[in-house]
């Protein structure tokens, strides 16, 4: 009865010293083992199990991209104007053996490296340049810790400067120009905009002229062909008359009478002197003639 008790004791320890010593891994994170205080392995994801009481798990790494928000650093520039700038480091563990025994608080070291490299890249650029090179100071820093950080298994994906902030009076001072710039730029939009409304205008103008114009010239082409018809029908009439006498044969009789019509209209006129045709002097005797016979008073007649 004691041996089975015991026997079963000692299954039931040995069951606990097994599972006590068999691991699994989840994915993304990696193990290092040390057998009796040195390197032996680094475990993957799975399921692995050491010896108990030679082996050890020594660190368990994350071998996932991390992200470390570090406060602002108190940094000065070039031309002595003191700012906070805070940093975001996005790094990933390639080795975790290097990492585990190589540095010995790997984020209080890589914040200090991120602290000092800013420093230094600050403490060479004046203010302006500080303000507007961000993407610059970015890729220096992350150049220079992951040289830094590659012995210690880290590799550094990038840094972020998150916030610059200057002194008060300069942030003052700040506003104040970009207040002007926002005046300046909207009186240049209105000045714009009244130049536009302007050139509108003038343009409807003229237009509006150019209109009048055609319409004035078209009045007048039509005034001119008008004309143009009515003596051309005045010209034709004439044509068809002559033509019309002509094809009438008239007698010496009729010309002259015609003749003594045209002599009496150009009379109406207001030249003082009229040359008669000799053809005509005769008929217009006889039409004196007449004209005084008509004059004569009827009692003389009688």
């Amino acid at each position: 009865m004691l041996s089975t008790i015991f026997l079963t004791f000692i299954v039931f320890v040995l069951i606990m010293i097994v599972m006590a010593n068999v691991r699994i891994v989840p994915q993304g994170s990696v193990y290092v083992v040390e057998r009796l205080g040195t390197y032996l392995c680094t475990w993957g994801a799975g399921l692995h199990v050491k010896l108990p009481f030679v082996d050890r798990i020594a660190n368990k790494v994350s071998i996932k991209e991390q992200v470390v928000d570090f406060v602002p650093q108190s940094v000065i520039t070039k031309d002595n104007v003191t700012m906070q700038i805070d940093t975001v480091v996005f790094f990933q563990v390639t080795d975790a053996k290097m990492l585990t025994y190589g540095v010995e608080y790997p984020l209080s070291a890589i914040e200090n490296l991120t602290a000092t490299t800013l420093r230094n890249i600050i403490g060479s650029l004046e203010l302006d340049h500080t303000l507007t090179s961000r993407d610059q100071i970015n890729s220096t820093i992350t150049e220079t810790l992951d040289k830094a950080t590659d012995k210690w298994g880290i590799k550094v994906n990038r840094v972020e400067v998150k916030n610059i902030v200057p002194p008060q009076e300069i942030m003052a001072a700040m506003e104040r120009q970009m207040k002007a710039e926002r005046e300046k730029r909207e009186s240049i939009l209105l000045a714009e905009g009244e130049k536009q409304s302007k050139i509108l205008i003038a343009e409807g103008e003229k237009e509006s002229a150019i209109l009048r114009a055609d319409a004035v010239k078209e009045q007048k082409i039509r005034e001119a062909a008008g004309e143009a018809e009515a003596i051309l029908a005045v010209q034709r009439a004439v044509a068809d008359s002559i033509k019309m006498l002509n094809e009438s044969a008239p007698s010496k009789e009729v010309v002259a009478l015609k003749s003594l019509e045209a002599f009496g209209k150009a009379a109406d006129g207001q030249a003082t002197k009229i040359i008669i045709p000799s053809e005509i002097q005769g008929l217009a005797g006889l039409a004196a003639s007449l004209k005084e016979l008509v004059k004569e008073d009827p009692k003389e007649a009688k």
